[in-house]
């Protein structure tokens, strides 16, 4: 009954991660620091000098790994398949014909995807003959044609 009541606070507070992670399972999964946090939290109750941090660290854990466990499912779907090739091809349909840029501009209006998928993204465009590298090294310029 207390998880129920704690999970019900946390969403009247807005910490919704339990929707979307089973908190539950967490609980479950980490048992054994569970059983001990209460112990530990629970000593010297009768004298009213019991010391509720060990409880609050184990609790804040759990909510953390959560929301960590959330982020990290939001982000595969996020990234389907094709979706940063997407993103680089997107930010070069909105250049200009003719303007100059370099894998280091497209790294900052493209920030999810990596060096290494901007290049391949440039290179299979350079074979189209849609952009060409004017240069050599990390300060090459790039045009779309």
């Amino acid at each position: 009954m207390a998880r129920l009541l704690t999970l019900l606070l946390l969403y009247a507070a807005g910490y919704e991660a339990g929707r979307y992670s089973s908190l539950e399972r967490i609980i479950e999964q980490t048992k054994e620091t569970y059983y001990e946090a209460l112990w530990r939290s629970s000593q010297r109750w009768e004298a009213g000098q019991h010391d509720l941090t060990p409880w609050h660290q184990y609790s804040l854990g759990v909510l953390i790994y959560a929301y960590r466990e959330f982020e990290n499912r939001v982000g595969e779907l996020a990234s389907a398949p094709g979706a940063k090739q997407e993103a680089v091809l997107r930010t070069l349909d909105a250049f200009e014909h003719g303007r100059t840029f370099s894998i280091a501009e497209l790294g900052r209006l493209c920030p999810t995807v990596s060096r290494a998928t901007i290049r391949r993204v440039l290179n299979d465009l350079r074979e189209q003959g849609v952009v060409e590298c004017l240069g050599t090294g990390r300060s090459a310029q790039w045009c779309k044609c």
